[in-house]
């Protein structure tokens, strides 16, 4: 039987540990037989090293992430398990936010709009997901880890591990049907700090990097039509408000509307008409932070590059090496 490991990054001690290391233990006694690693120090350690020490330290033939503001279901990792036991040749599974996000107006549009894009994105991925995500420690540990290097703070490592797992000729699922409870109280602030620097701008980045993306699965998450579309939308929507032509404006939003009414549906059904009405406003200044990213990306990318021929062959994936003994409590 494949053994798992859950790895918990916990070094900026969240207030929603407790709540994440408790339903794992009820996802633990469901599956049977699976020990629940949690890296909570050094303070300060990069999210990135933290796994890479957890990995290091598990046992499991398969290592399960799972960030410590998610609440797995309880068969969760009865559900992961059986994923590697049907399909050998499987590399890792991730899986999706559930449609029962806590929190206020913002918390619910950022989670539920995760669910959203996962739940329509099922089958063999070219990327890959940490908060709840499953990989074969060897395959794992060949990739080199998460590379700490270049993400020292959380943004989309996960993403880069998929892409380069991809580029070996790993093979990755998305299983929407494995899930968990986003815990993270989203603001507006937050949501579009994150949404340009720690997901457009390196997102950009990569994606020039890995050309091979742009005929893979994995651009049809967060770069299929319908997000193309509506952030074209969107930019001819303020275009119109800037040249004042009402009807530029009421068009844009006509495609909008159309392209996401699913995931509107899914708003005005989970949280009322009132907030499904605020997330389509919040949905445009997700696209407008989004297309505000492109020229910053291909600036960071080109900065990068430079960089990197300059330093050729220096520097270390995990940079683990060169920190403070990390705090680990283990619990099978």
């Amino acid at each position: 039987m494949t053994t798992l490991s859950v790895v918990v990054p916990a070094t900026d001690r969240p207030a929603t540990l407790p709540r994440c290391v408790a339903a794992l233990d009820r996802a633990v006694a469901a599956a049977g037989g699976i020990e629940i690693v949690v890296v909570q120090g050094p303070r300060g350690l990069g999210v990135c090293a933290a796994r890479n020490t957890g990995a290091a330290r598990a046992c499991g033939d398969v290592i399960v992430f799972v960030d410590s503001d998610v609440e797995v279901h309880t068969d969760a990792l009865v559900r992961v398990r059986a994923a590697f036991a049907d399909e050998p040749a499987l590399t890792a599974v991730f899986g999706s936010y559930d449609d029962a996000p806590p929190g206020g107006t913002v918390a619910a549009f950022r989670n539920l709009l995760h669910h959203y894009v996962h739940q329509r994105g099922a089958g063999p991925a070219a990327t890959f997901w940490s908060g709840l995500g499953a990989i074969r420690r060897d395959a794992f540990l060949a990739a080199g880890g998460f590379d700490g290097e270049r993400f020292p703070q959380p943004s989309i490592e996960d993403v880069d591990l998929g892409v380069r797992l991809v580029a070996d000729g790993a093979r990755i699922v998305l299983d929407p049907a494995i899930q968990g409870t986003h815990l993270k109280a989203w603001t507006l602030r937050s949501m579009v700090r994150t949404d340009f620097a720690r997901r457009g701008v390196p997102w950009v980045a990569l994606l020039l990097r890995s050309g091979h993306l742009r005929s893979t699965a994995a651009t049809t998450l967060n770069l299929g039509w319908r997000h193309r579309a509506s952030a074209a939308a969107c930019a001819t929507g303020v275009a119109g408000l800037a040249i004042r032509r009402p009807a530029t404006v009421l068009a844009a939003l006509l495609v909008l509307l159309g392209a996401n009414r699913e995931f509107y549906g899914l708003l005005a059904r989970r949280r009322g008409l009132g907030e499904a009405m605020v997330g389509v406003g919040l949905h445009v200044v997700h696209h407008l932070t989004a297309l505000a990213a492109l020229p910053v990306g291909v600036a960071a990318h080109l900065r990068d590059r430079r960089a990197r021929d300059q330093q050729f062959g220096c520097g270390s994936r995990t940079a683990a090496a060169s920190t403070p003994e990390p705090t680990i409590m283990v619990a099978s």
